[in-house]
């Protein structure tokens, strides 16, 4: 039986029937936030409006600005002392070597034209206006006629240069004010000199030159390694070579290393780059100040360099070692009167009563070190001096012995 006036259905869970609710359409959410983000923007540019007028602009021109007032410098510390010290030094020394073409611009126009054909660094050596540089800084004056050479000095005043002499194995030249055009003797400042014997990694390095043409440009670094090997212009390693992070470029080539007392330890000659046209990556190489020492000292006294020559012909290095030598490096001849020949040694002969041949003797040490093959032969006989005596260890047959060799001079 129905119960009438009770509006609690049987089908509605604790008897209430859920009240209905409708949400806002995507719509008008959207038209909400774009409202609210065009009111921010208005506030925002009503805010920096009344900001500007509040706070006005000063004017680009002032007819009454005066020069500001400088705060006195403080004096230097020691490192910036010695930095200064060194360069007043030793700057007069350092000149920009500068090959300069001749020529005329027409056949019939009898006037003659220059243009700067390269350009490199040198120092002063002596008194006699002689200056020293790379070989490759002056090797285009030196093979062509046409070109000449000419020397700035710190003051740029600039003098006419001829070449003195040139060691391309040690990528080396002397060159010295032409006749002509020397200067006042008060202008030549020679550079002092320091031995490279003691120089140890971490030493301070200093360097002074021409870098891409910006004359007398000073940088400074360490001595990064000792003994390193570089290739010569000629092809023949140079030893002994300093590696030091001093930064060197282009156009520093030939100009001085220095130690902290603006002392020769040596003379820039390559760097270390990514790329054939790369600059400075911290590692740069000089030629040490003794090698240049005795270099140059030939090339004034000769014109040019004498090599260490011991008077031999080697024998074939891989056709020794098939033969079952294998160490040391073969005479293969004796040059008739020559170093090795007045001490003594034979090369490759036949002999007279069997007709057979006999191995020469096989140097297996110079002066104690390791003979192994050519190539520490070469390295070794270039760092023999023309007169001095080198005790070579040689094996010929089951016997080993030493023998004294004057080393010779080509």
């Amino acid at each position: 039986m129905m119960s009438l006036g009770n509006d609690q259905g049987p089908g509605w869970p604790g008897g209430r029937r859920p009240v209905s609710t409708s949400g806002l359409p995507p719509s008008a959410w959207l038209t909400f936030l774009l409202v609210l983000l065009f009111l921010a923007g208005l506030f925002f540019w009503v805010g920096m409006r009344l900001y500007r007028w509040a706070v006005p602009t000063p004017p680009l021109l002032n007819p009454q600005a005066q020069p500001r007032q400088v705060t006195p410098r403080e004096g230097l510390d020691a490192e910036e002392q010695e930095a200064v010290e060194l360069f007043k030094k030793v700057s007069p020394s350092v000149v920009n070597v500068d090959t300069v073409a001749k020529v005329k611009r027409a056949p019939w126009d009898d006037r003659i034209f220059e243009f700067k054909a390269g350009t490199g660094s040198g120092f002063m050596w002596d008194d006699e206006g002689r200056m020293v540089t790379n070989f490759h800084v002056v090797a285009e004056a030196y093979s062509q006629p046409h070109l000449a050479l000419r020397v700035v000095l710190a003051d740029r005043s600039a003098y006419d240069a001829v070449i003195v002499g040139v060691a391309p194995d040690y990528d080396l030249a002397v060159i010295q004010f032409a006749p002509h055009d020397f200067p006042p003797r008060s202008k030549i400042r020679k550079i002092e000199l320091t031995s490279s014997e003691d120089l140890q990694v971490g030493y301070k390095a200093f360097a002074i030159g021409n870098p891409f043409g910006l004359s007398l440009t000073m940088t400074k670094g360490i001595i990064s390694a000792l003994g390193r090997v570089i290739d010569s212009p000629a092809g023949t390693p140079i030893p002994g070579v300093i590696q030091h992070s001093a930064a060197i470029n282009p156009g520093n080539s030939g100009g001085p290393l220095l130690d902290r007392f603006g002392r020769l330890i040596g003379v820039n000659t390559a760097i270390t780059t990514p790329s054939q046209h790369g600059g400075n990556v911290g590692i740069g190489f000089a030629i040490p100040s003794d090698t240049v020492n005795e270099v140059v000292t030939q090339l004034i006294r000769t014109g040019r360099l004498l090599r260490p020559d011991l008077g031999i012909k080697l024998y074939d290095q891989r056709r020794l070692r098939q033969a079952g030598f294998d160490r040391g490096v073969m005479i293969a001849q004796v040059i008739p009167d020559g170093p090795a020949d007045r001490a003594g040694l034979r090369g490759i002969r036949r002999n007279p009563r069997t007709g057979l041949l006999e191995p020469g003797d096989l140097i297996l040490a110079i002066n104690g070190q390791p003979v192994d093959n050519i190539e520490d032969y070469e390295r070794l006989l270039r760092s023999l001096k023309p007169g001095s005596i080198a005790r070579l260890t040689v094996e010929r047959g089951e016997r080993t012995f030493e023998v004294e060799v004057i080393v010779g001079g080509t």
